[in-house]
């Protein structure tokens, strides 16, 4: 069996099993075929060694060394499961050093100028200030932004069902200034963006279909030059923003990771290292021996 088969047999296995996304899937698939191309030896004859040297010929960073390393040794184990393989070469590799690096912040002030930078005068504005209410009310992932169904969402009962990492569903609560503009995107905008088609995607672009990762990035980016925000932006901004808003406001970490949909708490703990360091930056701000 060569590589190539190999590689697609693994991610059709990994995504039963996990339910992982495509991007995961993606980012997967070229890891494994660039590791393949560099081997000089068939996927199933590599060992530890093979695995050190690679690293040390690719140069990454850290992170990147970790995802890859991690793509390499599920792979193996997937192997070692099917007996294809005696042993997992990975296993005794250890994941590089990092430095935690802290998500972009950003303030309420900061937020609320974003939120308040679409034309609410314009259909596409409507739409736009819509998306970011509910980004931000709810900390969705733009995965899950974007590929809300229309009855994903329930205004009546105040709640939105989400599918998220793994295909896990958890049901959030909206607040009440989100719920107003997305009454108002389905009463004003949304008819119009979907023209005479068809499609259960809550969310459309132009030209009626489902919006897309890279257009929504764009608007984002766009909307943050616009109200003066000279911060590296993107659309997982408003959901680090919608976490460390809630600790800072004395919200339970317990409460925040499952609303956040972390399967694992020390995911969530990194809002509790963002909420020290603006304690530390205030006092030294404002406090006269600071």
């Amino acid at each position: 069996m060569n590589d190539l088969t190999l590689i697609d047999n693994f991610l059709d296995h990994y995504w039963l099993s996990s339910g992982a996304s495509q991007n995961t899937l993606s980012a997967y698939r070229s890891d494994l075929k660039l590791f393949s191309k560099w081997l000089n030896t068939p996927l199933i004859k590599v060992d530890d060694k093979d695995i050190s040297n690679y690293f040390a010929h690719r140069q990454l960073t850290p992170a990147t060394q970790a995802r890859i390393l991690t793509c390499i040794r599920t792979f193996y184990q997937y192997l070692l499961s099917a007996q294809t393989i005696d042993s997992n070469p990975a296993d005794k590799l250890h994941h590089p050093k990092q430095t935690q690096k802290l998500p972009t912040f950003l303030n309420i002030t900061e937020v609320e100028q974003l939120l308040g930078a679409p034309d609410k005068k314009t259909i596409f504005g409507v739409r736009d200030r819509a998306m970011l209410e509910l980004l931000y009310s709810c900390g969705l992932r733009v995965s899950e932004l974007i590929n809300l169904d229309y009855h994903n969402i329930n205004l009546n009962e105040e709640y939105i069902r989400i599918h998220g990492k793994g295909n896990k569903e958890r049901m959030l609560p909206m607040g009440e200034i989100a719920m107003d503009y997305l009454t108002i995107y389905e009463q004003k905008a949304r008819s119009f963006l979907l023209k005479s088609g068809q499609t259960d995607a809550y969310f459309l672009s132009n030209r009626g279909v489902g919006m897309s990762r890279q257009n929504f990035f764009y608007i984002i980016k766009a909307y943050a030059t616009k109200a003066g925000i000279d911060k590296p932006l993107s659309p997982h901004t408003l959901r680090h923003a919608f976490a460390t808003h809630l600790v800072q406001q004395g919200a339970d970490l317990r409460s925040v990771q499952l609303m956040l949909g972390h399967s694992d708490i020390s995911t969530t703990q990194i809002y509790t290292h963002i909420q020290n360091t603006h304690l530390k930056s205030q006092h030294y701000k404002h406090h006269p021996r600071g």
